[in-house]
């Protein structure tokens, strides 16, 4: 009943003596890989494998979402739905006890063997519901992340949701909080072109699930709801961003997104998407709104009193040295305290990196001593045994935001302006041996006359040019959204003196220096591109079928021995059955000797499908019943298959003749046609047209 994996142990008491699910052989290569590879060598593994699984399940970055809680190493959490522990080590770090239910025997083992040293770990196998009478009431903290939506399964019934959260609610101590991480239902990237997360299909949640299925998501409201129901007198929501999965950024209803800071959008890796638009400029316009609450991705509820913090930025997608977070946050509850800003780092090796910030003030507070600019003061302290840099907090908008209003009024000599005010301060004492790499605008904060460096964490103890420093903050400026590539560029150029042929220099310069602050591992857009789900643009096929009402059209002309006529020819309505196929159903007249289809006026590749006259099936095959103007690719026989040949028209009037005088007719005639249609640019259908030709299979 009672396995032992190193210091964790796994309770099987209540398991049902086989897995109720399972994600197949990739769940056997997670077991192998933690059971072989230190948890130092996940990073390598995700490289190596190009797995979507493997992401998810190994991913360091998935601790993020609680990372930030400010636990005491005394709290007791009970994390429900531990899956393959992609929090539980978090959990294990900052609490005293973690108390782990999961369905699932072969995903438990993958846990405790990622997990074997944290002796304060312990993991119960089997149904919560089976399990939860036995557990205490006394926790101060329960975790659902990526769990809360799964209720149904987990409870059943009519309200299985509000049942839920009253079972969990059960088991929380006096000042005790629960701590949900969901996806929005209508979340941004959904309308965009994003899958349903757990169903796979386009637009569920945004439908309401009208489809069956026992995965629900909801919208703020919704779970404010269901909340009050079960009793809970207090909640909070924050925003993880891009998503809880990967979360890089969280924000709260204190200190929401700028104008411009939600750039990060494409993360599809579990699954092809759609690009309907550009998530970035539609987040901007929803930030004015004041509808980011609604339209946020992913939310994490706290049920139960508030945090301090109003901010966290986690900076783990780096080499491991350079490894931090920062956090923005109150002291108490109250909300009068002033805020502080902290960074932390995420590794041992990161500590060093954390401690030089210290030393990089008092560098530039001499350097700019006297100057129009304003360095962000930073002290080191240390907090649960180990340090971390605290700044003031610094009221303004960030120098980024003004630039942009300029471009978006098209007052390009305003932003010149704004550039050169920027030259000028952080250009002062430029001889003194130390610069700050990254004053990009986005780094400085602009309260009236008042401008202040808030992150100068890549200070190095010497001079660097400071058409060097601002070539950089544009290539970031014009590389993060790409509205602004309405900017001027060349002019700036000539402000900084700096020639077109150095500009590819400077620019690996800047490669480079992200290079070495990535390190040896694949950053997430890089793993993104090799896990190779893709990103389609639907505007890009309406482009290629632009003007579709005038091009796909079918017109017929009828010949009754004096040839082809506009004056004996018609259209064919509703010929076209969506893009790709062609059905006509016409009725000839016994004169009509030749009848001439034009399936499009545009060059395109038909593969006849069927062509029956009176039911009876036309032999294309038959010399002169089948004349073109393109050139045929024919099909090789096979015995009992009817011949469907493909055609090739390098021309924008495609023929299609069906010489009715080499067939029985009646008086009056029923001729059914069917093929498949495909649009081509001239010169690939004139490669195709040669190619038939020079194979003499035309």
């Amino acid at each position: 009943m009672i396995e032992e994996v190193g210091k964790v142990k796994l309770d099987y008491s209540k398991y049902p003596g086989e897995d109720l699910y399972c994600d197949g052989t990739v769940e056997d290569e997670l077991l192998n890989i933690v059971k072989e590879r230190p948890t130092a060598e996940y990073a390598d593994v995700i490289g190596e494998r190009k797995s979507w699984p493997i992401l998810y399940h190994l991913s360091p970055l998935r601790e993020n979402i609680v990372d930030w809680i400010p636990m005491r190493p005394t709290d007791k959490v009970l994390e429900v739905g531990s899956g393959c522990g992609a929090i539980t080590g978090a959990l294990a770090r900052k609490a005293g006890s973690v108390t782990c239910v999961e369905l699932s025997k072969k995903r438990s083992l993958i846990n405790a063997y990622r997990h074997s040293e944290c002796e304060n770990v312990a993991i119960h196998v089997g149904n919560f519901k089976d399990i939860e009478p036995q557990l205490p009431a006394d926790y101060d903290y329960i975790c659902l992340i990526g769990v809360f939506e799964y209720g149904q399964a987990y409870i059943g019934g009519d309200r299985p949701y509000e049942e839920f959260l009253k079972i969990l609610l059960r088991h929380l101590g006096p000042e005790g909080r629960i701590i949900i991480a969901i996806e929005n239902k209508y979340g941004l990237k959904y309308f965009a072109g994003c899958k349903e997360d757990h169903l796979g299909t386009f637009f569920s949640g945004i439908e309401n699930y009208v489809a069956e299925g026992d995965v629900r998501t909801f919208g703020r409201q919704e779970l404010e709801k269901i909340f009050r129901a079960c009793g809970v007198e207090e909640s909070h929501f924050y925003y993880p961003y891009p998503d809880y999965k990967f979360m890089t950024t969280l924000y709260s209803d204190d200190r929401l997104p700028g104008k411009g800071e939600l750039y990060n959008n494409l993360r599809n890796f579990d699954r092809d998407r759609m690009l309907l638009f550009d998530e970035k400029n539609a987040f901007d316009g929803i930030l004015e709104e004041g509808l980011f609450s609604v339209f946020s991705n992913s939310y994490l509820a706290v049920l139960g009193k508030p945090f301090g913090v109003e901010y966290a930025k986690y900076s783990n997608d780096r080499a491991p040295e350079y490894r931090i977070s920062t956090v923005i946050f109150r002291e108490g509850q109250g909300g009068e305290e002033p805020r502080r800003v902290r960074k932390y780092p995420l590794t041992e090796e990161a500590v060093t990196h954390v401690k030089s910030m210290a030393v990089a003030y008092e560098k530039l507070l001499k350097r700019y001593e006297g100057t129009p600019l304003e360095i962000n003061a930073c002290r080191l302290i240390e907090e649960d045994g180990g340090p971390c840099a605290e700044f003031d907090f610094v009221n303004g908008h960030p120098l980024s935001e003004f630039m942009d209003e300029c471009l978006e009024r098209g007052d390009q000599e305003g932003f010149r302006r704004l550039f050169r005010e920027y030259m000028d301060r952080i250009g002062a004492n430029s001889q003194f041996p130390a610069a700050d790499y990254d004053p990009i605008f986005s780094n400085i904060l602009v309260d009236g006359d008042r401008w202040t460096l808030i992150d100068y964490e890549w200070t190095f103890g010497k001079a660097i040019e400071t058409r060097e420093l601002a070539f950089r903050a544009v290539y970031c400026y014009l590389l993060e959204n790409e509205k602004r590539s309405c900017l001027e560029l060349d002019r700036i150029l000539d402000m900084l003196g700096i020639r077109k042929e150095e500009t590819e220099e400077l620019q690996k310069q800047v490669q480079d220096f992200q290079k070495f602050v990535d390190g040896e591992h694949l950053s997430m857009a890089a793993l993104r591109n090799l896990i190779g789900y893709r990103i389609i643009q639907p505007q890009n096929w309406i482009g290629r079928f632009r003007n579709s009402e005038s091009i796909n059209r079918v017109q017929i002309y009828e010949d009754r021995g004096e040839g082809c006529s506009e004056e004996n020819s018609y259209f064919v309505q509703d010929a076209y059955r969506g893009e790709d196929l062609i059905e006509l159903r016409l009725t000839v007249g016994e004169d009509v000797q030749i009848l001439r289809i034009d399936p499009a006026f545009e060059c395109c590749a038909v593969k006849i499908l069927e062509i029956t006259l009176n039911g009876e099936r036309v032999p294309l095959e038959k010399r002169k019943v089948l004349i073109v103007n393109g050139r045929i690719a024919r099909p090789l026989q096979q015995k009992g298959k009817a011949y469907c040949p493909s055609i090739v028209f390098p021309t924008e009037d495609p023929n299609i003749n069906i010489c009715l005088s080499q067939l029985p007719r009646r008086p009056e005639n029923s001729l059914y046609v069917k093929m498949e249609y495909i649009r081509l640019p001239l010169a690939v259908a004139q490669d195709m047209a040669d190619n038939l030709k020079k194979r003499k299979i035309f």
